[in-house]
């Protein structure tokens, strides 16, 4: 063999070994033991060749990878209802999601842990992503389903030996017949049940599965039950074990002296804690003041949860294993017992408590020019709401200053530190998307009776304001020692995505300053300036909210794009999130231990198991309150089909146009119901335009419409759109997107209404107009602070 071909030999070894892993030449060279000028040059000339011979492949940043058809991947499939779906692979996986046509998915199921092998790599400068067929379910990602129960006859019974069928209200899981065998309960007609799978689809039967009936939740129709059944069926945890239970019986309701060793004395300071009309568990408490040298004092006191919840307890492996707490319109799903949630880890006003506390000597450019953070005992002044605090520094109430003279003056410094700190994020870039937040009030029954808009005041983004503080100060302070720590981080978009951002704007005529390859907060935030209270302001948002990538937990600091946050971290809320409470445990531990070579080697593994696992509960929590939202603003909705509503167009697809009412309540106008014409998608502007009247129809965009329809089953609200006269006609440049339809010969019984005709295709499609399933950078909190 010569020396050429025992390199090829050697190189393909390599790519043999890991087909995902992506190599340059350098590193290639390095790898095989290249050394001299001759032996490069016959390196370079051997990766030509490879890459000719379709062996290799070769991208822009001069990267090699084996070829699509030898290429397989793991990772987790997200199912549409129409068929179709994306594999997302994982973070630390640079490739885009591989789309999964409906022939290709091999009866995976949303949520799988899948095998992919990818038949179509991306194309160059093209929107397309790459493609892929699912070649092995390596984990079900659902084991469960709740579902609403069928019983089958007396016959049925006997000639099938089961005793019915339940069928999910889940959008994705709704075409699945789920038979029940006899060898579990045996629930009533119209019962929401839960049941265990134990066959799942094939070729012999896609569209079934069988399971046994495990629990009853109650009657679709019996109050509460439809939002338990969503609990449930998302796997979120509503009671704790027995041995969790008692570890928090067990746990003192006062502190005790044995408790304060080591703690420095704060009870004698005026602190508050400012919260919700209606929070109950309070976790962070503040104060502020002025120093003689013209620099603010910020003390930043939060619940020390992780003295009580101890490593390795019941406590801690069920708070691990929840992630978070679930906020849903009527109840609270806690990751701890409201004992400690509500109790001793609540800091409550007149009651001493333990906290871990982050005190900030702040300047007059917001700068934190010093820190200390250790763990305290504090005595809570008073239990402030944001209402009130708003009253007293925006509306100026006599009677609440007056009842609060003593500590006025705190919150007037503390509105003037807020302003500071606000303008130190705003001039380094931070990236604020504001806006409404809509609140469900429901009946004793939890039925949804009306929805409040309120925005947020002065005190919400002064609260806000000092837990960031902390939370980059807690950060800087571990990332810079280099030690283990436990990180919330927000990517920088990728730069494709920015790439196809940047040409969306150009067509409102806005130019951006520098390169997608280099996108900095900054230029983002110079877009939204520009767009605010402008026509398109809700269009392009919404396009760069799906440019954006989602926040997680990480052992690794690499900032928080969207604050334009080098260090960042979440110490402020242990009481409802893990991440939190872990960092609490590190900060406890190094102050201990010191931060020596033995007791990081002691944290380092354990730190991106935990940080993963957080994500993901996080993301459960999110899609668990998201479709309770969705139903209690459809149960609203119930009396009022007919009602006609001015609304704007919240989103445009293929299908139909979603509308947004003021409520916030959004709906779907099918394309089956737009008979004026035959309507084109235009995807690069998120645009359905008419063939012949060139009507457009886009996000942002005013509409008039009548509800037409409410199941609430499936969560959802149909819209009729009505005639207006002011509907703009498409651009020649938006024209030119168009692509033409192929000619088909045209029926005399289609002279007439031909735009009613056209258009019925899309009724066969099978999406019967319910909500897509959201982009993963779409939803504001992706990017949650």
């Amino acid at each position: 063999m010569t020396q050429v071909e025992q390199m090829k030999s050697a190189i393909m070894a390599i790519f043999a070994a890991d087909e995902t892993q992506q190599l340059n030449v350098s590193e290639i060279s390095e790898r095989i033991g290249v050394s001299g000028s001759q032996d490069f040059k016959d390196l370079v000339k051997v990766m030509a060749d490879l890459e000719a011979a379709k062996t290799l492949n070769m991208d822009e940043a001069g990267k090699f990878r084996m070829p699509a058809t030898q290429r397989r991947v793991e990772g987790v499939f997200h199912a549409n209802e129409r068929g179709f779906g994306f594999v997302s692979l994982p973070v630390d996986n640079t490739d885009p999601d591989i789309f999964i046509a409906p022939p290709n998915t091999n009866f995976a199921m949303n949520g799988d842990t899948v095998e992919v092998e990818i038949v179509k790599e991306a194309e160059e400068n093209s929107r397309r992503g790459p493609e892929g067929k699912i070649v092995n379910v390596i984990t079900r990602g659902i084991e469960e389903i709740v579902g609403e129960f069928m019983p089958y006859s007396d016959i049925q019974k006997e000639k099938t030996g089961l005793i019915g069928y339940i069928q999910s209200h889940a959008k994705k899981l709704s075409t699945y017949l789920i038979y029940l065998t006899d060898n579990g309960l045996h629930p009533q007609k119209g019962d929401m049940v839960q049941v265990d799978i134990t066959k799942y689809p094939s070729v012999e039967a896609p569209g079934q599965m069988r399971g046994i009936a495990k629990q009853v939740l109650g009657n679709k129709n019996d109050p509460g039950v439809d939002v338990l059944s969503i609990v449930y069926q998302h796997d979120i945890k509503t009671d704790f074990p027995e041995e969790v239970r008692l570890q928090s019986e067990s746990v003192p309701d006062t502190v005790l002296e044995s408790d304060k060793v080591g703690r420095k004395d704060l009870t004698n300071q005026d602190v508050v804690t400012i919260d919700g009309d209606d929070s109950k568990d309070f976790d962070d408490a503040v104060n502020v003041r002025k120093l003689a040298n013209g620099h603010f004092h910020l003390g930043v006191h939060i619940a020390d949860v992780s003295y009580y919840v101890t490593e390795g307890s019941p406590l801690d492996v069920e708070a691990l294993e929840r992630g978070t707490s679930t906020y849903l319109t009527d109840r609270v799903i806690p990751m701890l017992p409201f004992r400690l949630s509500n109790g001793i880890c609540s800091l409550n006003p007149d009651v001493e408590r333990l906290a871990l506390t982050c005190e900030m000597e702040i300047d007059e450019h917001g700068q934190v020019v010093e820190h200390h953070i250790f763990p305290s005992v504090i005595k809570s002044t008073a239990r402030m709401t944001y209402n009130n605090v708003n009253h007293i520094l925006t509306d100026q109430d006599a009677d609440l200053r007056q009842q609060y003279a003593a500590l006025v003056p705190m919150f007037e410094d503390m509105s003037e530190l807020h302003e500071i700190l606000l303008k130190k994020r705003h001039n380094r870039g931070a990236i604020d998307f504001e806006e409404d937040e809509a609140k469900i009030i429901v009946d004793e029954n939890g039925k949804a009776i009306d929805i409040e808009l309120r925005s947020r005041g002065l005190s919400e983004r002064m609260i806000e304001s000092f837990m960031l503080a902390a939370n980059e100060t807690v950060a800087e302070h571990y990332s810079t020692a280099h030690a283990p720590f436990l990180y919330r981080i927000h990517e920088t978009p990728d730069s494709e995505k920015m790439k196809k951002f940047f040409e969306f704007i150009t067509a409102y005529g806005i130019q951006i300053q520098g390169s997608s390859q280099k996108v900095t907060p900054m230029m983002l935030q110079e877009v939204l300036t520009q767009i605010e209270g402008q026509p398109e302001q809700p269009i392009i948002t919404t396009m760069l909210l799906r440019s954006m990538q989602q926040a997680h937990y990480s052992d690794e600091s690499l900032g928080h794009f969207g604050l334009a946050a080098e260090f960042y971290t979440h110490f402020t809320s242990p009481i409802r999130r893990y991440p939190d409470l872990m960092v609490h445990r590190l900060i406890h531990e190094y102050a201990k231990n010191g931060m020596t070579t033995e007791e990081k080697a002691k944290w380092e593994p354990k730190l991106a198991p935990i940080g993963e696992q957080t994500s993901i509960e996080e993301r459960r929590s999110i899609d668990t309150e998201r479709e309770v939202v969705d139903l209690k603003k459809a149960e609203f909705m119930l009396d009022k089909v007919g009602n006609e509503y001015d609304a704007v167009i919240s989103s445009v697809t293929s299908f139909g146009m979603f509308i947004a009412l003021p409520t916030t309540v959004e709906g779907l106008v099918h394309i089956s119901q737009m008979k004026d014409d035959y309507y084109s998608f235009v995807e690069s502007q998120l645009a359905l335009v008419g063939d012949r009247t060139h009507k457009m129809y886009r996000i942002g965009q005013p509409v008039r419409v009548k509800v037409a329809n409410v199941d609430l089953d499936a969560h959802s609200v149909d819209f009729e759109l009505l005639k207006t006269e002011d509907v703009p006609l498409a651009s020649a440049e938006i024209l030119s997107r168009i692509e033409p339809r192929p000619k088909r010969p045209m029926r005399p019984r289609d002279n007439e209404k031909s735009g009613d005709k056209r258009n019925r295709h899309f009724d066969n499609k099978k999406n019967n107009g319910r909500r897509p399933a959201p982009a993963k950078d779409s939803q504001k909190r992706t990017f949650k602070k």
